[in-house]
């Protein structure tokens, strides 16, 4: 990202190529503090290992997906991801659900808050690098995503005595503009499917894992045509 931002054409290729044949890319050197980082990582670990009588009060409402639990459950006879989650809609303010994030324990409201805040300024310097690269006006970039809509996801991967027999969440495309995934250990968790094959994600240290989703895709199709 340093390079990036200092106007490094050869770094903004890197990033055209990237977007253009694999719409992911791993992100260093991208400025938000690493002691922020690695105290949300703890702080996520600790919530999760909070007794199960304390999860139940961010447990997921029928019909809803925000809280604890899976997403998308249609019907009780659905085979399950080995995994669930925590989600919460967190920008814009208004949509925030008051019995959610304003209710996280401390210190992890306040961190989460900052890293949040972090996340959403550093979205907006990549989509930046992207209008250059694509030689759009940036500021039309910004106006498209600037007041647009944040949500955290946390997975979370229980221990299982035959991880050859399940999957942690099924293939699928993120619907979100930009995924920034910040991979709390190094297990190669993450795959990509690219030319036909699945290719695992090895995340770098101190690195985001950035997934180009449908609506950005979409969002640019439409702007160019028009």
């Amino acid at each position: 990202m340093h390079k990036l931002v200092s106007g490094d054409d050869s770094e903004l290729e890197k990033l055209d190529r990237a977007c253009k044949d694999w719409g992911f890319f791993q992100l260093i050197n991208h400025g938000v503090s690493s002691s922020l980082v690695e105290k949300v990582k703890a702080e996520i670990l600790d919530f999760f290992d909070m007794p199960i009588d304390e999860k139940r009060k961010f447990w997921q409402q029928p019909g809803d997906i925000e809280g604890f639990g899976q997403l998308f459950i249609a019907s009780e006879e659905q085979k399950l991801d080995w995994g669930y989650g925590f989600t919460l809609f967190t920008l814009p303010n208004y949509l925030r659900k008051l019995h959610l994030l304003p209710k996280l324990p401390l210190p992890f409201r306040d961190d989460l808050e900052v890293y949040l805040s972090e996340l959403k300024n550093l979205a907006l310097k990549i989509l930046d690098q992207m209008a250059k690269a694509l030689r759009m006006d940036p500021n039309d970039m910004k106006e498209l995503f600037e007041n647009g809509v944040q949500s955290l996801r946390m997975n979370y991967y229980p221990p299982c005595p035959q991880p050859e027999q399940v999957i942690g969440i099924n293939s699928h495309c993120d619907a979100s503009a930009l995924t920034i995934l910040l991979q709390i250990n190094q297990m190669d968790g993450l795959q990509i499917k690219k030319d036909g094959k699945w290719v695992a994600v090895r995340p770098l240290p101190d690195a985001f894992i950035v997934n180009i989703g449908d609506i950005l895709e979409v969002t640019l199709i439409i702007f160019y045509s028009l």
